[in-house]
């Protein structure tokens, strides 16, 4: 990858985080993503599962939804997708069904990632689609607001399960 190709990740990593910092400002674990088709974000999403009490509401779920509702079709050819945290198994099958042709993480999760880490569902070669992988962008500025994050709960005694 060159130079202005990592640029380009950046900037878009940035926009991700952006989405992160405000889920965690309302106490949901700071994770962002966002959809960019032609140069363009098409889409936004953070996590909102303590908001809404819904354990589908990750931020690439939102992020997908808002992208296809701006496109008015449920495949999102030729986008990619920039998430400040690898993917769970839900989400890498979203973006599968989604059809986004990249996917860009920032930080790698070694729970529940989906992409790589644990499993890789978004290229595992039985599905009708494989999204190409990015990762490392960012990577500290994407950890380090997780770990500030589950730092503070912690002493706060408000981490739960």
């Amino acid at each position: 990858m060159d130079a202005k190709q990592i640029a380009v990740h950046e900037r878009w990593m940035h926009e991700a985080l952006q989405e992160a910092r405000d889920a965690g400002d309302a106490h949901d674990v700071p994770v962002g993503a966002v959809v960019v088709r032609d140069g363009e974000v098409i889409g936004r999403g953070q996590n909102l599962v303590e908001r809404r009490h819904d354990p589908t509401a990750h931020a690439e779920i939102c992020a997908i939804r808002e992208a296809t509702e701006s496109v008015g079709y449920q495949r999102l050819t030729g986008a990619q997708l920039y998430v400040t945290l690898e993917p769970c198994a839900m989400c890498a099958g979203a973006i599968v069904l989604s059809r986004i042709q990249s996917l860009i993480i920032g930080a790698s999760d070694p729970k529940t990632g989906a992409c790589g880490t644990i499993m890789n569902l978004v290229q595992h070669e039985r599905l009708n689609h494989s999204v190409d992988v990015v990762t490392g962008i960012l990577v500290a500025d994407c950890s380090l607001i997780l770990t500030q994050f589950f730092r503070a709960k912690r002493r706060a005694g408000k981490l739960s399960s």
